[in-house]
């Protein structure tokens, strides 16, 4: 293994990391200019698979295929989220931190933390001498990256477009994907890192494989933190009293794309305990709307009120 540090580049990366993410906080902070934030975050994934790619000195086939999904993927989501929040104007998010150093370090922080996690399959990978030809889970992995890949970018593109229209203002995104999902574009990112993280298993020895962790955190990062939680609360909030949005939200699959006629047959404990569709997601519907939910949930189980 080359060594920078360490023979993992675990201290490495974690330094760039700290000081990339430090460098946008300032940014954020002091010039009140928050559109780059998560640019910052997206491209931060880029800096780190061509850092511990180039740093070894020799390359195998297995290192740059994970380096260059890394990469695509990265500018990809960088630039599209770039390009939205300067045509959409200010990141909302940070209405309740700009005036707010600690709120707004702790962001940051967390942000650094996720870069830092997610990236550790693809840091190890790079780090590793060991070089088994092409594995059946190489394949799957790629092929999990290449799906999720497509499903995020397609479902960023469709809600972009539905958000462009004049026609749309005041309505919910459900065209393309966002007919199979509520949020289809967490699936694909999900479903890529896995990929990731599966086609990086030939390499893995021992404690090695706790770079699991990598995309364990962002799926529940974003199905109990950041990701869906908050979009649910927000959409909960803007249509909860229209009986469409309801509607559409009985039928529609929280995550893992189904069709409608399916996904609104399906008892409660398979949407729950397999589907994710978790009561936190209908936290913020009214009062009265909650209840017929919690209501019409119990009658799919079978039991009684």
């Amino acid at each position: 293994m080359g060594t920078v540090l360490d023979s993992h580049f675990l201290a490495l990366t974690a330094i760039v990391t700290i000081g990339y993410q430090f460098l946008f906080f300032v940014v954020t902070a002091f010039l009140r200019f928050d559109k780059v934030t998560d640019f910052a975050g997206s491209t931060n994934f880029v800096i780190l698979a061509i850092l511990t790619l180039c740093v070894r000195g020799v390359w195998h086939f297995r290192q740059v295929v994970l380096s260059l999904l890394v990469v695509a993927w990265g500018l990809r989501l960088g630039l599209f989220l770039l390009m939205r929040i300067l045509n959409w104007g200010e990141d909302r998010r940070f209405d309740d931190m700009r005036n707010n150093l600690g709120k707004l370090a702790v962001f940051w922080i967390f942000q650094a933390v996720w870069v830092w996690t997610v990236s550790l399959p693809v840091t190890i990978v790079n780090a590793s001498d060991m070089n088994p030809g092409v594995k059946a889970q190489d394949i799957i992995g790629w092929i999990m990256w290449v799906v999720g890949f497509s499903v995020e970018a397609t479902a960023d593109q469709q809600k972009l477009q539905f958000k462009n229209s004049p026609g749309n203002r005041g309505n919910w995104c459900n065209v393309g994907l966002w007919k199979f999902s509520r949020h289809p574009n967490y699936f694909g990112e999900i479903l890529l890192w896995w990929g990731i993280f599966v086609a990086s298993t030939p390499v893995l020895e021992g404690a090695e494989w706790l770079v699991v962790v990598g995309p364990a955190f962002l799926t529940l990062l974003l199905l109990f933190i950041s990701g869906i939680p908050l979009l649910e609360d927000s959409s909960d909030k803007r249509f909860g009293t229209r009986a469409d949005y309801l509607l559409y939200k009985k039928v529609t699959s929280p995550l893992v794309p189904l069709p409608p006629t399916v996904y609104g047959e399906l008892p409660a404990w398979l949407k729950t305990y397999f589907l994710f569709e978790f009561p936190m997601y209908n936290r913020s519907l009214p009062q009265g709307e909650r209840s017929n939910w919690c209501r019409r949930s119990a009658g799919r189980t079978g039991k009684a009120d």
